[in-house]
């Protein structure tokens, strides 16, 4: 295959004459200059994909828009995604708190140091047919979280390496790890452990680590400034059988959409009794309504969404 030749460097007036040229009205040309001083041409692109023509021949998009296309329009879905990423760290943070408080909690019970005893943890933190040698996953785990441990800057972190042994208690230990790493100390946990956390969010352990590791990438989506709103999910967690949840059942075929997944985040929320029961549907609900080609199905959502007990927002 012939390799293109590297795309040529652009000014802010030529990326503005490029887009009319492709059929985008701009109206006001010192509008669309200084929102491009301000976010990046390659990353707005993403934003008026969606409003490309579709190729008669191909099936991949023309780079022509369709009639009627805005500078308006695009920066009206950009800024939508912005407070969503906003929001969804937000309120993922919150959840990611109060598993913090629950695995220091749970596994404090057995020990102050549970983390560190594979032997006291479940059986994917050791190796096969072992009751004390740590499996290779825990192993890895450990390493980062020394890791994290030695390159944290907390008060809590130095004061009991002066006055202690250096190894942090489970509850506090949980206040170094990323949401990544609280995932995988879920996933090492005792089944009953698991079981008790996993029940306060009315699921079984297996739905609810494989929610945990969708939610871990959403934070990083957010975290990260990635677009979200008609991004397709790779990961498909866990969900009860159909009957058990409506809210659920619901969104069981667009779980590879953000709606999908914005669902997990605010069932946790519902179910855990957490903070911020609003504030998804209060973004959500600003989706623009003046990009007809682009209605809120991008994001996965019904048109009837607002409905939906789980989504019906606390007076």
């Amino acid at each position: 295959m012939v390799k293109r030749s590297p795309k040529a460097f652009k000014t802010y007036d030529e990326q503005i004459a490029l887009l009319r040229f492709r059929g985008m009205r701009i109206d006001d040309e010192g509008y669309a200059r200084a929102v491009l001083e301000r976010v990046n041409y390659y990353r707005l692109s993403g934003y008026w994909y969606p409003l490309r023509r579709m190729s008669e021949n191909l099936p991949r998009r023309s780079d022509e828009f369709v009639d009627g296309t805005t500078f308006e329009q695009v920066t009206a879905l950009y800024y939508f995604d912005e407070r969503l990423r906003s929001q969804v760290f937000q309120v993922v943070s919150i959840i990611e708190l109060a598993l913090r408080a629950l695995l220091g909690h749970e596994l404090g019970r057995i020990n102050p140091h549970t983390h560190l005893h594979p032997d006291l943890l479940g059986s994917l933190a050791r190796a096969p047919q072992s009751a004390v040698e740590p499996s290779t996953d825990y192993k890895q785990w450990l390493r980062r979280y020394r890791k994290e441990l030695g390159a944290s800057r907390e008060d809590f972190v130095a004061h009991n390496n002066k006055t202690y042994d250096g190894r942090l208690p489970i509850w506090a230990a949980v206040e170094v790890m990323n949401f990544g790493a609280l995932h995988y100390l879920y996933s090492f946990s005792p089944d009953n452990v698991r079981e008790d956390i996993a029940a306060r969010a009315s699921l079984t352990p297996a739905q609810f680590g494989s929610w945990i590791k969708s939610l871990n990438i959403v934070r990083n989506y957010s975290a990260h400034h990635a677009r979200m709103f008609n991004r397709v999910y790779a990961l498909q967690p866990r969900l009860p059988r159909p009957g058990r949840n409506s809210d659920l059942d619901a969104v069981r075929d667009v779980m590879n959409r953000c709606f999908g997944q914005l669902t997990l985040i605010q069932h946790l929320i519902t179910t855990l009794d957490l903070r911020g029961r609003n504030i998804l549907p209060e973004v959500v609900a600003t989706y623009p309504t003046t990009v007809a080609p682009v209605p809120i199905g991008h994001l996965g959502a019904p048109q009837d969404w607002q409905e939906f007990p789980l989504w019906r927002t606390n007076s």
